[in-house]
C-alpha cells in the first residue's frame, strides 16, 4: 500500500547517476517506527518496498524507496533520545569536548539538526552557551522547550538555512547526529549546513558506518527512515560537492559502529580521513563486488534465528524480546517472527509501552515485565545496547533468564 506517500528513486540520491544496482531486497515491510494502536490491530498497515542499492559512480549505498517525510517523522514519532542512558553519556562527552576544543562561550552559537528532545543541547545550555534546536517531530521538541532548549519545530531545508543565515543565525558548531541518512533531499541538507556555518566553524556529524553494517550483517539497521548508508568515500564526494570538507573522523562503537565526522568549509584532511579512504579503496568498498554476497549472509542469519526461536517454542520455552526499536521491526518482519513466536517485547520508552510492534504486532511492555513474567529467553533486538541491557537486567538473569543476541549470528548468552 504505497498510494501517494512514497516513490521509487531511479537516480543516486547524492550524485544523480542512474548507475545504481540493487544488492539486497528485504521485501515489503511496514514503517519501522509506526507503532500500532492495539485498538487498530486488525487494520491494514501501509507497507513499502525495502531494497538496497549501490551507486557505481559515487559509492553511496541507499534504499530505492522514498516515503513522504511527513509520514515518517512528523506524525506521533515515538523516538525520544533521553530514554537511552548510554546515548546521554555519549552526547555529554561529545559536548564537553567541543566546548573545550572550540573554546565556546556565551557569544558562541551551537545549532543541532534533528535535536529531538534536547538530550544533547541541554549540556550546552547548562554551560551557558546559546543553542538552537531544529526538529520536525510533533512530540520531542515540546519536551526540549520544557528543559530550556529553544527549538524550531520544522524540517531543516536549504530554504530554512537561507532564512536563518539572513537572520544572523550562523553557527560555531553544528551537530547532526543520525539524521544525514534520514533526509530525502541529501544535497539540499548539506548545502543548508554550509549556509549556516561560520567560515571557521565545524559541523560535527554522526552517522552509522557502512563497513561494520556489511561485515557484521547488521541488516536490521536498514529501514525506510534510513535512506543512505555511508562510507567515508561516499561522504567525501557528497561534502565536496557543496564546498565542505571532511577533515577529521573518529570511529565510534555506538549503534553497531559509527563515524563522527568533522566537516569544515576549508580543506585540511587529517590522516584519520586519508587512512579510511585508502582502506575502503583497498578492500573494494567503492566497487559493487564488495556487496554481492551480503544478501546470502542476511538470509543465513534469518534462517538461524528463526530456527532457534521456533525450536525453543516447540520445546515449550517462552521467548520475549528487548527493544521496540526500528531495527527490531526490520528484524522481526524480515524474519517473519510474530506473536506466535515471541510473546512480547519490552522497552524503557514509556511512549512505546502499550502499543504493538509494526507488522509483528508484539505487545510492548515495560522492562519490569521480564522479572514479573519470567520468559525463558529474551531476543535482544536493540543489540547495539546489549551491554547496557545485560547490566540493567541483572535481576532477570539471576532468575535464570537467558538472552539471545541475533547479530552478527544468533547466540545465547
Amino acid at each position: 500500500m504505497t498510494a501517494h506517500t512514497s516513490h521509487t528513486e531511479t537516480q543516486c540520491r547524492s550524485c544523480k547517476s542512474e548507475d545504481i544496482g540493487v544488492f539486497l531486497d528485504l521485501g515489503e515491510t511496514p514503517l519501522s517506527d509506526r507503532l500500532v494502536d492495539p485498538a487498530k490491530r486488525d487494520e491494514a498497515e501501509p507497507i513499502f518496498p525495502l531494497k538496497v542499492a549501490f551507486c557505481s559512480d559515487c559509492s553511496l549505498v541507499q534504499i530505492t524507496e522514498t516515503v513522504d517525510p511527513n509520514v515518517l517523522f512528523a506524525d506521533k514519532y515515538p523516538y525520544y533520545s533521553s530514554f537511552l542512558p548510554a546515548l546521554l553519556a555519549h552526547s555529554k562527552k561529545n559536548v564537553l569536548a567541543r566546548i573545550e576544543d572550540r573554546k565556546l562561550n556565551k557569544d558562541s552559537l551551537v545549532i543541532e539538526l534533528a535535536s529531538n528532545d534536547g538530550y544533547l543541547l541541554k549540556n550546552y545550555v547548562e554551560a551557558g552557551i546559546p543553542v538552537l534546536g531544529i526538529d520536525p517531530a510533533d512530540g520531542p521538541p515540546a519536551v526540549a522547550e520544557e528543559i530550556g532548549v529553544p527549538t524550531l519545530n520544522e524540517f531543516f531545508t536549504k530554504d530554512l538555512a537561507d532564512k536563518l543565515a539572513s537572520d544572523g543565525k550562523i553557527a560555531d558548531v553544528i551537530h547532526a547526529n543520525n539524521v544525514l541518512a534520514h533526509v530525502a533531499d541529501t544535497n539540499g541538507f548539506v548545502a543548508g549546513i554550509k549556509q549556516i556555518l561560520k567560515p571557521n566553524g565545524v559541523a560535527v556529524i554522526e552517522a552509522p558506518y557502512l563497513k561494520p553494517l556489511i561485515e557484521h550483517v547488521e541488516f536490521d539497521t536498514i529501514y525506510h527512515e534510513h535512506l543512505c548508508y555511508f562510507s567515508v568515500t561516499a561522504l567525501d564526494h557528497l561534502f565536496k560537492r557543496h564546498g565542505l570538507y571532511l577533515n577529521h573522523v573518529e570511529q565510534l562503537s555506538i549503534h553497531g559502529g559509527s563515524l563522527r565526522l568533522f566537516v569544515e568549509p576549508f580543506e585540511a584532511p587529517k590522516e584519520s580521513v586519508l587512512g579510511l579512504l585508502r582502506n575502503e579503496r583497498d578492500i573494494g568498498m567503492d566497487k559493487p563486488e564488495y556487496f554481492q554476497d551480503f544478501a546470502a549472509r542476511v538470509n543465513k542469519l534469518k534462517s538461524s534465528l528463526v530456527t532457534m526461536v521456533r525450536d525453543l517454542k516447540e520445546d515449550k520455552y517462552t521467548v520475549a524480546a528487548y527493544g521496540a526499536a526500528a531495527k527490531g521491526a526490520t528484524m522481526l518482519n524480515f524474519c517473519g517472527l510474530t506473536d506466535e513466536d515471541i510473546d512480547f517485547v519490552v522497552d524503557r520508552n514509556t511512549h512505546k509501552q502499550g502499543q504493538l510492534m509494526p507488522g509483528a504486532h508484539l505487545p510492548i511492555l515495560a522492562p519490569e515485565a521480564l522479572v514479573e513474567l519470567k520468559p525463558d529467553y529474551v531476543v535482544i533486538l536493540a543489540w547495539n545496547f546489549a551491554d547496557e541491557i545485560l547490566e540493567q537486567q541483572a535481576d532477570y538473569r539471576e532468575l535464570g533468564g537467558k538472552f539471545i543476541v541475533p547479530v552478527p549470528s544468533p547466540r545465547v548468552i
